[in-house]
């Protein structure tokens, strides 16, 4: 039997398993093989015991509180809010109520998150970060105390237990805040995309900036100017027609895809600008509306219209054309205004014009009006991410538009995409977030002046020192004041960018103006791409085609026989 076990008893196997060399047991004594450890040893010893024993309690407690989740996981999906529980089928109504008039928060979302995680993750990750900066005095207090009574009793596991507790305390802190923050980064990054969940979007494609091709001429105060033109050369032209462009476009925009030969037809030449800041335009240093109007009329002038010239806007840079109609109306020959956009501010509104405006936008673009408003600096973040990243991108999404279904069809065609990123990339050509800032500033801003203001009326002014003189003479010079010419609105009613409101609006406030309203279009089915419609605007605004003016033949006289005699 001795030989089968070897030369260790029970007492020596007892021995080993213990490890102890200063235990002794009563009756022979123990004669232990291994060596003895000296007292620093068994201090190292003793403090990796305490490691590992440290690492399986935070072990054990992380199992733990896994497998009680999982348990009260199942319990609440068997029980509680399982379809014929008590209290799904009592509070199934209230919630439903609430959740459809919370929805519009979903658009907030990243399109690839399901809502019924998200907003709970979302909302635990809150009561993590607030619990956390209430509770943290009290928890520095007691970890404080339970340091000084850790520190009298065992000095050597002072440092030891003083950090693990502080680095446990710094990871799960942080942690929280660092969810709360990523949660809010995603929130950030949501607005920037599109609410229409169900489409996927393409890879986005790198821009190019193309070698400069604009003409320039030299404005009175040293800035340049770029321009574009379509149609007759200036001597030939019946009619002249400038068009400044709309916030996130260029003087390349114009009448997307107008046929040359059309304004042939009609003997149009068309001028197209960059706004400055735009394109190959110089910035200006503190421009407005009243800046804008004269930066039109010296292009003009530059460009040899020497007579009266219509304006075209679209969109947002109707702004301009209305600035042009207020403060040079007696070089402007009519207008023509597409979509046109005023001030979502304006305070002659009234309420249900606001409503219906308001009602039509995503909370995106209310957001943006509301920075361009209150905080214009915190808009140049945003163009960073979207048309100022070096990407292109869908018109939607950058813009925050809302699109009816022929806008989408268009929108989603080569040739309009050929076309936006083309304009998109002259826009963006100076890669510089102020132009873009000062333009939407300017939308949201006080004019300086009033749709009204435009309306035609008639002024007398009376002579004489003294209000008597007047009837004595029984004279007064009364004038006509307003913008006397023509304006043409066309407005689209599924127009959901710029809302049909809007042109009701400009109808109540000037009732001379002429509303086209389209049935079925929308902001950009009309004016892009569409020839019969180019057709008809023109036609409406200039008559019967005349073609150009029939080019003038100086002649010559040269002296005959007799006259030399």
């Amino acid at each position: 039997m001795e030989e089968v076990r070897g030369a260790n008893t029970w007492r020596e196997e007892l021995a080993s398993l213990v490890e102890g060399p200063a235990i002794r047991y009563a009756g022979e004594p123990i004669v232990s093989t291994r060596p003895v450890k000296s007292v620093d040893d068994q201090m190292e010893f003793e403090s990796e015991n305490l490691k590992d024993q440290v690492t399986g309690f935070l072990k054990s407690w992380g199992e733990m509180l896994l497998e009680l989740g999982k348990g009260c996981k199942d319990i609440l999906q068997q029980t509680v809010i399982a379809e014929d529980s008590f209290i799904v089928q009592k509070l199934r109504g209230p919630v439903s109520k609430v959740s459809g008039r919370l929805r519009f928060l979903n658009e907030f979302l990243p399109e690839d998150r399901d809502p019924m995680h998200a907003w709970p993750v979302i909302f635990f990750v809150f009561i993590l970060a607030l619990s956390g900066t209430v509770l943290r005095p009290s928890f520095d207090f007691q970890c404080s105390c339970n340091f000084n009574k850790v520190s009298r009793s065992t000095p050597w596991a002072f440092d030891y237990l003083a950090a693990v507790t502080v680095i446990l305390y710094l990871v799960s802190y942080s942690m929280v805040v660092l969810d709360y923050l990523f949660t809010l980064l995603k929130l950030f990054a949501a607005l920037n995309l599109n609410s229409n969940h169900g489409k996927l979007s393409p890879p986005m494609k790198e821009m190019c900036i193309h070698p400069p091709s604009a003409i320039r001429i030299l404005l009175p105060d040293g800035r340049h100017l770029a321009y574009h033109e379509l149609g007759v050369p200036a001597d030939r032209a019946r009619f002249s027609l400038i068009a400044p462009h709309s916030f996130l476009s260029s003087r390349l925009a114009g009448i997307p895809g107008v046929k040359i030969s059309l304004l042939e037809e009609f003997g149009v030449r068309l001028v197209m600008y960059d706004l400055p800041g735009f394109g190959e335009s110089d910035p200006h240093p503190s421009r407005n509306l009243n800046s804008s109007a004269l930066d039109m009329l010296y292009l003009a002038d530059a460009v040899g219209v020497n007579d009266k010239f219509w304006v075209l806007g679209y969109s947002s840079g109707s702004k301009h054309a209305w600035a042009a109609l207020r403060y040079i109306p007696n070089r402007i020959a009519g207008a023509a205004m597409f979509a046109p956009m005023i001030n979502p501010y304006e305070p002659s509104m009234t309420k249900e014009e606001m409503r219906r405006t308001w009602e039509e936008w995503l909370p995106r673009r209310k957001l943006m009006y509301f920075l361009a408003r209150r905080f214009p600096k915190l808009l140049s973040p945003f163009y960073r991410r979207s048309f100022l990243s070096g990407k292109h991108g869908r018109i939607d999404e950058w813009m925050s538009l809302t699109l009816e279904r022929k806008d989408e069809i268009l929108t989603e065609g080569p040739m309009f995409e050929e076309f936006w990123q083309r304009d998109v990339e002259e826009s963006v050509r100076q890669g510089n977030t102020k132009p873009f800032i000062e333009e939407a500033v300017l939308q949201v801003s006080n004019w300086g002046f009033g749709l009204a203001d435009l309306q035609v009326r008639k002024e007398c002014k009376r002579r004489g020192i003294l209000p008597w003189l007047g009837f004595i003479y029984n004279q007064a010079e009364c004038e006509l004041a307003g913008f006397l010419s023509p304006i043409h609105i066309w407005q689209g009613m599924d127009d959901q960018v710029v809302p049909p409101s809007m042109s009701d609006y400009i109808s109540r406030v000037l009732p001379a103006a002429i509303i086209h309203r389209l049935p079925y279009e929308g902001h950009f089915s009309y004016l892009f791409f569409c020839d019969e419609c180019h057709r008809q605007i023109f036609s409406t605004i200039f008559g019967s085609p005349q073609g150009p003016l029939e080019q003038k033949m100086e002649m010559v006289e040269t002296p005959s026989e007799a006259d030399m005699i």
